[in-house]
């Protein structure tokens, strides 16, 4: 049967505008073949899989010259072919079989590339993978055979290798996408994403400790890469080294200043520096932290007007001020002095005043976020707090309608 297909893509070949049925039969019956052991064990019957296979890539391609959007007739003939005549020259003793397989190989690679690079373009990761995979393989046969390769130049080569990886990470492929990055580390091609790489693949592959110290050397080597600035940001992050945090930020703000995502992150840890030292009586401390919350939420809203996680979050700030002003409130003596109650009257007036400041930004985030959870709960909160009982059951029921798993078609304070 095997010889069968190889006539058959003989008669294809010496006619191929008359005889494309040739091809069709070529292909089924050494595919048929090969399901079988016997026919397994003969490179004869590989070389000619291979052949067919690259007979069909090739007549796509020449397709595409015509018109590049011309589908392939299969979802990657180039690979079954290199594998096939990969599999050939495994398991032939003959010189010239072997030399045809490498002959095949080095014009096959191309296609594999091509192929690999449209697929991780779709997004089709895993597909992309094997291709590119394929074409590093290649490569490394036609070295050890002293026989040129699509990828001898060292950046192609590098490039190649690192999206093979990258396609391996996309599909969840950790260990092998972390055996590419290592082939560019080990042969000193690295560069910052390849460190980005195997930093996030060994956290995927649950090395922590490996994949921060991968980190520090990456960021010792490439300072100011966004990546592995960002890598580091997350990792300091998960930890809650807060205090850490800042200077990293600041960096990364500098980096790209239009990322608005930068702004909230920083204010977010100055909030929580804030909220930390509140409970530790450093009244000094929080205050700073406080302000430089404001400052950097704010800047958030200067670069985009439109931010409602930067708008709520001030509101956040004030309304949590006054969570921590109230407590403070109801631990104040029961004293109904007339100083004692002084007291008591100047302190509901600030947490009043705290809840007035939160209130139009949370109001604004509303107006941009009808069904924020958080923000109607703050709302519903603060008119109670002012005794506004028709606001205050106004948001009450939005809230609820949310909770239910509804929608508010519109907001209450319209933008």
């Amino acid at each position: 049967m095997a010889k069968s297909a190889g006539k058959a893509l003989a008669t294809f070949n010496m006619d191929r505008a008359n005889n494309s049925a040739k091809l069709a039969e070529a292909k089924q019956k050494i595919d048929q073949a090969l399901q079988t052991p016997e026919a397994q064990a003969l490179p004869s019957a590989w070389l000619t899989k291979g052949e067919v296979y690259r007979t069909i890539i090739e007549g796509d391609m020449a397709k595409r010259m015509i018109n590049p959007k011309t589908p392939l007739s299969g979802d990657n003939d180039a690979l079954i072919a290199f594998e096939a005549f990969k599999k050939a020259f495994e398991l032939t003793t003959k010189k010239y079989e072997k030399s045809d397989a490498i002959k095949a190989i080095i014009d096959l690679q191309g296609y594999l590339i091509n192929i690999g690079v449209e697929k991780f373009q779709t997004e089709a990761y895993e597909k992309s993978f094997l291709s590119l995979q394929g074409a590093v393989q290649a490569h490394d046969l036609l070295k050890a055979n002293q026989q040129p390769s699509a990828l001898d130049e060292q950046k192609q080569y590098s490039d190649i290798t690192y999206f093979t990886g990258k396609a391996a990470s996309l599909a969840n492929r950790h260990k092998d996408a972390l055996a590419y990055y290592n082939l560019l580390y080990v042969a000193g091609m690295d560069s910052a994403f390849v460190y980005e790489g195997i930093y996030s693949t060994k956290m995927q592959l649950g090395d922590e400790a490996g994949a921060n110290i991968t980190l520090q050397e990456g960021r010792k080597k490439y300072p100011e890469d966004a990546s592995m600035l960002f890598a580091e940001i997350n990792t300091y992050l998960k930890a809650g080294k807060l205090a850490e945090l800042t200077d990293r930020l600041k960096q990364a703000i500098k980096q790209e200043p239009t990322n608005v995502g930068l702004y909230v992150t920083l204010g977010n840890v100055y909030d929580n520096l804030y909220q930390a030292q509140l409970k530790e009586k450093d009244n000094a401390g929080a205050t700073q932290n406080f302000d430089e919350a404001k400052k950097y939420y704010s800047q958030a809203i200067a670069t985009d007007s439109k931010s409602v996680d930067a708008i709520y979050s001030i509101g956040a700030l004030y309304y949590n001020k006054a969570a921590y002003k109230t407590q403070e409130m109801n631990a104040m003596p029961e004293d109904y002095s007339s100083a004692g109650l002084k007291k008591l009257e100047a302190a509901k007036n600030e947490v009043m005043a705290l809840f007035d400041e939160a209130l139009p930004y949370f109001q604004k985030a509303e107006s941009l976020s009808p069904n924020d959870i958080n923000t109607l709960i703050a709302l519903n909160e603060i008119y109670a707090r002012k005794e506004d009982e028709t606001l205050s059951a106004v948001f009450k029921k939005r809230l609820e309608t949310v909770k239910g798993g509804g929608k508010n078609e519109a907001s209450y304070f319209k933008k």
